[in-house]
C-alpha cells in the first residue's frame, strides 16, 4: 500500500470526509518523507517528470551569478554580503551560482555568506551533498526567521512559488457565490466534491458584472502561500536588497481568463500532462501558474520598487549582450540558451520578477 495514501486518508477521516484542496496538495507534494518532492527518483530532468531551467545546463546558474555579481558590487567595499536560494531541491543551481562566482568574481565571492532556504531535512541532506566543496560558506535557514536582517544581497527562487499549495474555488452560478474545490474518497479512489470557502478572504474581488456572466463551476487558483512566502522574504531584505523569482504565469493581473475556465493547475507524470490532479497521490507533480501580478503588489505594498517584470527569454538575452565576450559560446551553451530564451521554449513560459528595497 501506499503510505501517502494512507495519510491522506486519515487526513480526511479527520477532517470529517473532505480536505480542501490546498491540504491536499500540501500533502501529496511535501510530506516528510513520503511527498513529491521528498523522493529523490522525482528530481528534475530526463529521468524525472518534468524540466527545469537548470535542467538544460549550467548556463542558467552561470548567467544568474553574473547578474547577482552585479547587484552585490552596489554595495560598499568590504561588507559582507548574503545570498539566499530558497526551494533549492538537490542544490544544482547554488552549485552553479557559487562555482561561477568563485571562478569569475572571486573578490565578491570571498565576501558571500550563502543561504539556503530549506524547512525539508530530506532535502538539506541533498543539498549538502551537492555543495559539499563549498560547505565553509553554506548555511541553511529553516525559515525566514533564520536568515539575516536586515539582508545586504538577494533572495532568488527558481520555480518554488508555482508548487505552493493554492486553494481551487468555483463559481455556482445558480447562488452567486464561490465555492471551494474539496477531496474526498469515493468507490474507486479520490474524488472532487463542494465546500464551503475556508476563509471568507479567499473570494476574488471582481465586479458584478463579471459575475453575472461566468458560467457555472469556472473554476480559478488563490495562492495565499506565495503571498505570504514573498512578504516573509521581502521582510528580511535591508537597503538594496533585491528578491528575485523565476517561475510561469501571466505578468499581467488578469480578473478571470477565460481561456482557461478549469483555471491553471496542472499534473505532470513522466513528462506527460495529466488530467487528473487526484491520481497517484505522492507521484505526480501538481503546479499552478504564479500571478507575478499579485507578487509586484505585495512586493509594493511591502515597500520594494520593481525593477523587472519581464519573461525570462528577455531578461536572459539582455544580461547576455551585456556580458559580451565573457560569455564562452560552445556549441552545448549556444543550446543551453536556445532552450532558456527561445518563444518556444522557456522563453515566453517563463518571467522574471525582480524587486529591490531602496534605500531609507
Amino acid at each position: 500500500m501506499n503510505d501517502l495514501r494512507e495519510v491522506v486518508r486519515e487526513a480526511l477521516r479527520a477532517g470529517g470526509g473532505a480536505l480542501p484542496f490546498a491540504r491536499f496538495m500540501e500533502l501529496v507534494l511535501y510530506h516528510p518523507g513520503l511527498g513529491y518532492y521528498e523522493r529523490r527518483e522525482h528530481t528534475p530532468g530526463r529521468r524525472g517528470d518534468y524540466f527545469t531551467s537548470v535542467s538544460a545546463g549550467p548556463l542558467f546558474g552561470e548567467l544568474l551569478a553574473h547578474q547577482l555579481a552585479g547587484w552585490l558590487r552596489e554595495y560598499e567595499p568590504a561588507r559582507p554580503l548574503v545570498v539566499v536560494e530558497a526551494g533549492a531541491h538537490d542544490g544544482r543551481l547554488a552549485a552553479d551560482v557559487l562555482g561561477t562566482l568563485h571562478r569569475r568574481h572571486p573578490e565578491l565571492a570571498a565576501r558571500v555568506m550563502f543561504y539556503l532556504w530549506e524547512p525539508s531535512d530530506t532535502r538539506a541532506a541533498w543539498q549538502q551533498e551537492t555543495l559539499a566543496p563549498f560547505a565553509g560558506q553554506v548555511r541553511r535557514a529553516r525559515t525566514a526567521e533564520e536568515l539575516p536582517r536586515p539582508l545586504a544581497g538577494v533572495i532568488y527562487a527558481n520555480e518554488l512559488l508555482d508548487a505552493l499549495p493554492v486553494h481551487r474555488l468555483g463559481w455556482d452560478a445558480a447562488r452567486q457565490e464561490w465555492f471551494e474545490w474539496g477531496v474526498q474518497e469515493g468507490c474507486g479512489g479520490l474524488t472532487w466534491t463542494r465546500l464551503p470557502l475556508s476563509a471568507a478572504e479567499l473570494a476574488p474581488d471582481l465586479p458584478q458584472a463579471v459575475l453575472e456572466v461566468l458560467p457555472a463551476d469556472f473554476t480559478v487558483e488563490v495562492g495565499p502561500a506565495a503571498v505570504r512566502w514573498w512578504q516573509e522574504a521581502a521582510a528580511c531584505l535591508g537597503a538594496g536588497g533585491r528578491l528575485v523569482t523565476f517561475d510561469y504565469g501571466p505578468l499581467q493581473a488578469l480578473p478571470v481568463d477565460p481561456r482557461r475556465p478549469r483555471g491553471t493547475l496542472r499534473a505532470y507524470w513522466r513528462h506527460a500532462l495529466q488530467e487528473d490532479l487526484l491520481a497517484r497521490p505522492g507521484e505526480q507533480d501538481i503546479t499552478a501558474d504564479v500571478p507575478f501580478a499579485v507578487l509586484e503588489a505585495a512586493g509594493r505594498a511591502a515597500g520594494l520598487v520593481t525593477e523587472h517584470c519581464e519573461r525570462q527569454g528577455r531578461f536572459l538575452t539582455r544580461l547576455a549582450l551585456g556580458l559580451g565576450e565573457a560569455l564562452e559560446w560552445t556549441p552545448a551553451r549556444r543550446r543551453q540558451f536556445m532552450t532558456l530564451t527561445h518563444p518556444q521554449h522557456m522563453g515566453e513560459r517563463f518571467g522574471v520578477l525582480v524587486q529591490r528595497r531602496a534605500a531609507a
